[in-house]
């Protein structure tokens, strides 16, 4: 019994209880322990698409931190995959130390994943992250692909410079900013809508640049379904300020009848390109005889007459037609400010039975025509590159058959090269709206995530 021990046991046994209690409370563990917060990580986007074989791929950042500790000493990596045949977790790279890191991902087949990102704090303290992932098939030209991702239907596209481009999207009436050379979300984006009274879309199709001015042109055509939808009829321009990441689009003119000019002068000249026909109700726009613009582009020397390039009608509108340009003698007036269009002499030029999908020039008037077919279904009908001086009864240089084997048709050309310098290349774009991108039946254009939906851009050598 206690009592019966001598002073200095009892002195001992004392102190050793006191210990005792002072680890029950905590004060023989680490000093900091106590302290660590439960970690919290959060991704700059919960979806990502990427594309087997992909260079420079679109990446997350991940944002880390834990109270209590250094973020420097918090691990971050995939711990799950839900389809590893499509990204396993040794396929998530994570780099950097800090408060935020980049996460990239290297797919090895198409399909749908779900990657669970961790973070690992001190303490052995952990939280988790879904990140929704999608990849695509691997393309031709790989290395000289970029993906535009948040918009899959890509129609037009104009140089801003800086290494940057303006493209639209014929399915709505948004204008993004992307770099060139890096696959990603756009940095910047304007929906021109309402500043244009348009509440259905304008069915963007073409677009030029002259001075601080981009001109761009709707279809002016029917929608799919035959129906006159006025919003298709505009034609608008933007003011351009700065250049690169940090430009600026603030909406300028429109003209909403361009379409009624067309027609006009076209049935006061014998309908000799059955505008009146094209346009009527119930007409498809994309087909032979259709009515159907998709390149813009001003004629050589001219800051006043633009070509307007036509899908559709082929002329005579037959297999092996030509493709038809108009020029309007004063675009810069009509779409500047609503003056009705002055219609110049049509041009017809053989691009082997295929019409103008865009055109573009560069400052020494040097065209690049994209050649593709009338039809609607364009992912695997024929598409050819042109050159061209730009003047009437001047034939057009077939460049190069472009490649239909990947998703989505060649809808855009950023802009031209001199194309008598050695290995020159142009950057064209995709309208992949149409595409089964993930092999689900999905269309791009329908896909619940807009992150996912994504259009390609391909540099190729137009003079070898």
């Amino acid at each position: 019994m206690l009592h019966q021990l001598s002073l200095r046991n009892r002195r001992a046994a004392t102190a050793a209880a006191g210990v005792l209690a002072l680890a029950a409370v905590g004060i023989n563990t680490p000093a900091d322990a106590a302290t660590y917060g439960t970690p919290t990580i959060t991704l700059s986007a919960a979806y990502l698409s990427g594309a087997v074989g992909a260079t420079g791929d679109p990446v997350v950042t991940v944002t880390v931190a834990q109270s209590g500790a250094d973020v420097t000493a918090l691990g971050v990596a995939a711990s799950a995959s839900s389809k590893s045949s499509v990204a396993g977790t040794g396929d998530v790279t994570v780099t950097g130390t800090g408060a935020t890191r980049q996460l990239a991902v290297a797919a090895h087949a198409r399909g749908y994943t779900d990657l669970t990102i961790k973070v690992t704090g001190l303490g052995g303290k952990t939280a988790t992250k879904t990140l929704h992932y999608a990849a695509s098939a691997a393309v031709q030209n790989s290395a000289d692909t970029r993906y535009l991702t948040g918009s899959s239907d890509a129609s037009a596209a104009v140089d801003v410079g800086g290494g940057y481009a303006v493209v639209a999207d014929d399915e709505s009436n948004t204008l993004r900013l992307y770099s060139r050379s890096a696959s990603g979300a756009p940095v910047k984006s304007w929906d021109v809508g309402s500043a244009l009274g348009a509440d259905k879309e304008i069915d963007i199709e073409g677009a030029t640049r002259v001075g601080n001015t981009i001109y761009w042109t709707g279809s002016l055509g029917n929608n799919k379904d035959g129906e006159y939808k006025s919003d298709r009829n505009t034609v608008f321009t933007t003011t351009v300020t700065g250049s690169g990441a940090a430009t600026q689009l603030t909406v300028g003119g429109s003209y909403r009848k361009l379409r009624d000019d067309l027609v006009a002068w076209d049935k006061a000249n014998g309908n000799r390109y059955g505008f009146a026909a094209g346009t009527a109700s119930g007409q498809v726009p994309k087909q032979i005889d259709g009515f159907n613009i998709e390149g813009l582009e001003f004629a050589p020397g001219s800051t006043t007459t633009a070509y307007l390039g036509f899908r559709a009608p082929l002329v005579p509108p037959s297999e092996g037609g030509k493709a038809l340009i108009v020029p309007v003698t004063n675009f810069d007036k009509v779409a500047g400010s609503g003056t009705k269009a002055v219609i110049g002499t049509p041009i017809e030029l053989d691009l082997g039975g295929l019409s103008i999908r865009d055109i573009r020039k560069n400052a020494a008037d040097q065209y690049l025509i994209v050649a593709g077919s009338w039809a609607a279904d364009d992912n695997s009908d024929p598409y050819a590159l042109y050159s061209w001086d730009g003047v009437a009864g001047h034939a057009p240089v077939k460049r190069a058959d472009l490649p239909t084997a990947d998703p989505g048709g060649w809808e855009a050309v950023v802009d031209v090269p001199d194309l008598t310098a050695p290995g020159a290349r142009a950057q064209l774009i995709t309208d992949a709206g149409s595409a089964d991108l993930y092999g689900d039946g999905t269309e791009a254009k329908d896909l619940d995530h807009a992150e996912w939906k994504k259009s390609r851009s391909v540099w190729f050598t137009v003079n070898s």
